[in-house]
């Protein structure tokens, strides 16, 4: 019966392990008990309990990399390490003083000053954009329509070209070029007839006017009749 009567009040009584661990921001697994003088040994359920509860290390965290940082730790006194796991601030401030944190806030700090770079560069250049921008819209305003005209001009010149070479058109001055020759010849046997020329000079001009009216009445009539046919 005191047996019995004993395990109930021993049961009754908090165990160490039922103590609340100290608040802090760290997890309770990994925090000592303040009146050890230093971090306890877990035992196997303590260890078993401690892998399951306490954070993975990240995966692109590597051998070399944590080797330096638990270098770094042993170095540290009981103490040290009670700050490092129960204040923020303190383990903020280790985390910067090491060396691969360092490198990446230096590699961080170089990007953000070539990206402000690059920023204040563009904004530099943004004059020299908006000159080139208004150039190429004088170009497109005044050199285009400049050269669009030209080109009008120029396909008008081939169109009067191409109608001066047609064989209607060829027909028509031909026709005029005989015209004048039959006029060019009564001219020259009117001036025979006012005695205003000698018999000699006028039989040589009138037969040349005469044969190229000629010639020039048969190229008309052979022209006609292959376009008429």
């Amino acid at each position: 019966m005191f047996k019995f009567w004993g395990s109930q009040e021993q049961q009754g009584q908090p165990r160490p392990q039922d103590v609340p661990a100290p608040q802090s921001w760290y997890p309770s697994s990994v925090v000592s008990s303040p009146n050890s003088s230093r971090p306890t040994t877990p035992s196997s359920s303590s260890s078993s309990s401690y892998g399951l509860q306490r954070p993975q290390s990240p995966s692109h965290v590597s051998p070399a990399e944590a080797a330096g940082v638990i270098a770094l730790l042993k170095d540290k006194s009981v103490d040290e390490l009670r700050k490092l796991l129960s204040d923020k601030d303190a383990y903020h401030q280790f985390l910067l003083s090491l060396d691969q944190v360092k490198i990446q806030n230096n590699i961080r700090d170089e990007l953000r000053k070539e990206t402000l770079q690059l920023a204040r560069d563009n904004l530099e250049k943004e004059p020299q954009i908006n000159e080139l921008r208004n150039q190429c819209r004088i170009i497109r305003t005044t050199e285009l329509a400049t050269a669009q005209e030209k080109l009008n001009e120029l396909e008008k010149q081939k169109e009067e070209m191409l109608r001066s070479c047609s064989p209607a058109s060829l027909l028509q001055r031909l026709q005029e070029a005989i015209n004048k020759t039959d006029e060019e010849s009564e001219i020259l046997h009117k001036q025979l007839l006012d005695r205003e020329i000698e018999l000699l000079a006028f039989v040589q001009k009138y037969k040349k006017l005469r044969a190229t009216y000629h010639r020039r009445t048969l190229i008309h009539l052979a022209g006609k009749t292959s376009s008429t046919g």
